[in-house]
């Protein structure tokens, strides 16, 4: 195992004296602290507001001090667990590892979910995505400012295809209008070094600010053996120009992350939940490749040697904020985004030679991305007009390739020159969507009704190099999807809302789409292949006093036309498996939501959910019928229930959280599941204040999974099964145990 360096900013000569300063204050922070408040009159802590008010729909948000009381560099994502309706698993602490990454809202998944930052559209920022990327690698955590959970229908102007069921946005922080460099050093468990440096100019005379920050992480994995690093460096700049604004920015990331063994429930009770794949122990994994199996091991896919991911991004676009009269503004946005990314796994089932039975297998992907938005928003006496417009041309490839390998030496780089190809496609996706609504305001402004509706159209062209994979082209269009919504303000403190929606999810390149079927199974699924919609209610109240705000809303969805991967006739006939419609999906549920002030530095905050999510209509698979309607959709906890106690007076602040998620399927005929678990997480710290060129100095520590909880939390690695009563599936993942970190950051 690597040693953590003790702080990585020595090594970079213009951010040593930073590092020094941080490493000279340890010694004496007690005498460096600012003088303490008043006893008697610590400053309140604020109750921020999280619950969307003013919108039509189910919407809270994420703030910055939940982001920075996070471990860093966990993912924005696993932030929003708190949340009603939110469901994240993953098999890391950190929440970044992605082939693990599990996020849900009201029982759909993440691929049926929007994503944006920025308003940039980052896909569904599922494992080999082919249409974005996932937001721990799009930017550093310490630069968002805030993130805006819609758990039922998006705004109609969110650029996705994807948005069956709820949006998640996320927002940066711009640069600072003061000149200053932040920065932070974590170490922790498993040898965690994590570097954050960021520079903001502060504002310049002619009306320009920018920031720069660069973030390393180096990390091992809880168990086994394999790294967990990336580096990313993002940069934004501003100007305002007259009444507009002009703004651009470029971010990079390099990540390599190390699998984890996907589980099953028979392998986890004979090997047990730490179970892991065999590096660095080459000759044990050539040997079970030859039926040579040591200690519990019985199976081939028992372990393999090593899977890994790698993922190399740039994006970067530019925005022209406009205000072309009082009441008239507009906005232009224009992106790229290109990424390389390779998925190895070695694979004893295709040898090298006659002596080395192994290969590596690699799923490779490239994506280049353009696209522009727009939108116009017009004040017209009691009318506020939204229209708005995204255009996106997504170049994809997709390539299985077979790498011949000699030894067990760790290669952390982009594989070239294989020694055969199992099939390479490539895409070309045009995304069209046009939008437009009206916001009425009566009664005062009380009463507040928005109608609209979106019109989106996605083409997809694929063409097959190698391989017998289909090729072709598709449509998925809608020309009107209707959104409408109603808000009245019963009081200055409560208000109703309450909304209704259509949306559809286009057709997906690559990996699970139409195209990643036979030419054959693609003939023979295509005349009854529509894109999957679906329709969504809600309503509630949402309140606020003094020391409680929060809200309570009721929702029904229903899903159509879910597509799934099915066999169309028996086995030994030989029929292609097909990518077909398969039935409705109906959910039911209630969410609630309080934030109770008990005293002026002390808040608690705790949210439930009920979902029930069903299938509505069987299925056939190989020739038989899957009985399937009426049982619980997989992965949808019926119940969650969130609690977080946080505290911050006199310098210190901390919180303490704990989550209850319930049973999980993960087959479609529920006669296997995960069972319920609670987790809970800690955070404190103590502002130190200023320390000679330091300012704003922080100590704080993190510990996740506080009391060592042992649980299966990604669930579906490896998809879903129709049934698995022996419990063979190997489709799960252990959750982390305890993780302990420690971070010292300040500014100059």
């Amino acid at each position: 195992m690597r040693q953590p360096q003790l702080c990585p900013l020595l090594f970079r000569p213009r951010l040593k004296p930073l590092c020094l300063s941080l490493l000279a204050a340890l010694p004496s922070l007690a005498f460096a602290a600012d003088p303490a408040p008043d006893p008697a009159g610590a400053p309140p802590m604020a109750i921020v507001e999280v619950t969307g008010t003013g919108q039509s729909r189910q919407v809270q948000n994420i703030t910055r001090a939940d982001l920075q009381q996070a471990a860093p560099g966990t993912s924005p994502l696993k932030t929003l667990e708190k949340l009603p309706g939110v469901s994240f698993q993953s098999a890391d602490p950190f929440g970044s590892y992605e082939w693990s990454t599990r996020f849900s809202i009201r029982g759909f998944n993440q691929n049926q979910l929007g994503f944006t930052l920025d308003d940039i559209p980052l896909g569904d920022m599922s494992y080999g995505n082919n249409n974005g990327l996932h937001i721990s690698r799009a930017i550093s955590a310490e630069n968002i400012g805030r993130v805006a959970v819609s758990q039922g229908a998006g705004a109609l102007g969110t650029a996705s295809t994807n948005n069956l069921g709820g949006t998640v946005q996320f927002v940066t922080l711009g640069p600072a209008s003061e000149q200053a460099i932040t920065a932070a050093q974590t170490l922790g468990s498993d040898d965690t070094a994590r570097t954050f440096v960021r520079f903001d100019s502060g504002d310049f005379a002619g009306g320009t600010r920018f920031y720069i920050s660069g973030t390393r992480m180096r990390s091992e994995k809880w168990k086994g053996a394999g790294p967990q690093d990336q580096d990313q460096f993002n940069s934004k700049v501003e100007r305002r120009i007259g009444e507009h604004t002009l703004s651009a920015f470029f971010n990079y990331s390099d990540r390599r992350e190390v699998d984890y063994q996907d589980l099953s429930h028979e392998m986890a009770r004979r090997l047990g939940m730490d179970w892991d794949n065999y590096y660095p122990d080459w000759q044990r994994a050539v040997n079970a490749s030859k039926g040579i199996y040591s200690g519990a091991v019985n199976s081939l896919d028992d372990a393999y040697y090593l899977g890994q991911g790698l993922r190399k991004d740039k994006l970067g676009g530019a925005t022209l904020d406009l205000q072309l009269a009082p009441a008239l503004a507009g906005k232009l946005t224009a992106y790229h985004h290109g990424n390389e990314g390779q998925g190895h796994w070695y694979t004893p089932y295709t040898p090298t030679s006659a002596e080395v039975p192994i290969s590596i297998r690699t799923t490779e992907y490239t994506i280049s991305r353009n696209g522009v938005l727009g939108d116009v928003t017009w004040e017209l006496g009691m009318h506020t007009l939204n229209a708005g417009f995204w255009a996106e041309r997504n170049k994809h490839e997709l390539t299985r390739n077979f790498y011949a390998v000699t030894d067990g030496r760790y290669i952390d780089d982009f594989l070239r020159d294989p020694m055969s190809t199992g099939f390479r496609q490539s895409f070309v996706t045009d995304t069209r969507q046009f939008y437009v609504q009206d916001t009425i305001a009566l009664l005062d402004g009380r009463l507040k009704i928005n109608a609209g509706f979106k019109s989106p159209k996605v083409e997809i062209d694929a063409h097959t190099f190698t391989g017998d994979r289909a090729d072709g082209s598709i449509t998925a269009k809608k020309t009107f999807l209707p959104q409408a919504g109603v808000t009245y303000q019963l009081s200055r403190s409560d208000e109703l809302f309450a909304s209704g929606a259509k949306n559809m999810r286009s057709y997906q390149p690559g990996v699970n789409g139409p195209f990643s079927q036979t030419r054959a199974g693609y003939a023979l699924s295509i005349a009854g292949l529509k894109p999957e919609t679906s329709t969504t209610f809600d309503a509630g109240m949402r309140f606020k006093r003094d020391a409680v705000q929060g809200s309570v809303a009721v929702y029904y969805a229903k899903f159509d036309d879910r597509q799934m991967g099915i066999a169309t006739c028996a086995g030994i006939v030989g029929c292609a498996g097909t990518i077909v419609n398969v039935g409705k999906v109906e959910t039911r549920g209630l969410e609630a939501l309080a934030v109770w002030k008990i005293a002026p530095s002390v808040s608690w905050f705790n949210t439930f959910t009920y979902n029930d999510s069903t299938y509505e209509s069987n299925y056939t698979d190989n020739g038989k019928l899957v009985a399937v309607k009426g049982k619980q959709v997989v992965d949808a906890p019926k119940k969650m229930f969130n609690t977080e106690l946080a505290y911050d007076a006199n310098g210190f602040y901390a919180r303490l959280g704990a989550k209850y998620t319930d049973k999980r399927y993960y087959t479609y005929l529920n006669d296997n599941s995960v069972p319920s678990f609670v987790v809970a997480n800690l955070s404190g710290g103590y502002r130190l204040g200023s320390a000679g060129m330091v300012k704003d100095l922080t100590l704080q520590v993190n510990v996740t999974n506080l009391f060592d909880r042992s649980y299966f939390g990604t669930i579906g690695s490896n998809g879903f099964s129709a049934s698995d009563p022996q419990g063979t599936s190997m489709t799960l993942l252990s959750g982390a145990p305890r993780q302990v970190f420690f971070t010292l950051s300040g500014k100059l």
